[in-house]
């Protein structure tokens, strides 16, 4: 069991693809928090409104209020005094401010719990999130499933034309891919037979093998 620091502040870093749990991971650790009776504020970029403009919400629907701000720099004048524990999620969209406002909220004794992609659609480092991991106490990388092949899936797959590096959007817009079927540009749904279809249940669409199974011999079986 990991042990807390004592008499300190610290930060810690939940990062991986898109689908791989990093908010609920996020509201789980705040969740806790709260039950301990601390005191808990989370926020997040107002740009990510996908789901609530005033809530922290994970892909599986469980969420906590949250204070939606424009830019890193407006998350200290927010923090209540009281305030032991500071959830931020979608780390990824406040840039580079984002790491000193951390920086300074852990050296005034609190407990930081950032929540972020740490590559981009193309696969490459998306800052400020790989600053985060370097300065950060501890870190949580998740991982989600390919939706092609069914492996780890540690990149987000961009499923619309945009070439732009930030384009606010959920399973309209992304699947999870492992590394050897994710494409570093935007694409359309490959030819190749999915493990998980958005419209049936886990396992419907698994392609079938190319050999049919022989049966078993009786006087082998158990």
């Amino acid at each position: 069991m990991q042990r807390s620091p004592v008499g300190t502040g610290w930060i810690e870093v939940i990062c991986g693809s898109m689908f791989s749990g990093k908010t609920e991971e996020l509201i789980s650790r705040l969740t806790r928090e709260r039950i301990a009776r601390k005191h808990v504020q989370i926020f997040k970029p107002r740009t990510d409104d996908r789901y609530a403009t005033d809530a922290v919400v994970s892909h599986s629907a469980i969420s906590l209020p949250c204070v939606a701000v424009e830019r890193a720099g407006d998350i200290p004048r927010h923090v209540d005094p009281l305030a032991t524990t500071v959830g931020i999620d979608e780390c990824q969209f406040f840039g580079e401010e984002l790491v000193g406002v951390v920086s300074r909220l852990a050296d005034r004794g609190l407990r930081v719990i950032c929540a972020g992609l740490d590559m981009d659609f193309r696969g490459e480092p998306f800052e400020p999130m790989p600053t985060l991991l370097a300065i950060a106490e501890y870190v949580t990388k998740k991982q989600a499933v390919c939706v092609v092949c069914g492996n780890p899936a540690s990149r987000s797959q961009r499923m619309t034309a945009s070439e732009s590096k930030v384009v606010i959007g959920a399973h309209d817009s992304y699947e999870a891919r492992c590394r050897r079927c994710h494409q570093a540009t935007p694409a359309a749904a490959p030819d190749q037979q999915r493990l998980f279809a958005e419209d049936g249940p886990v396992g419907e669409h698994l392609a079938r093998p190319e050999q049919p199974l022989l049966p078993l011999d009786p006087r082998k079986s158990p």
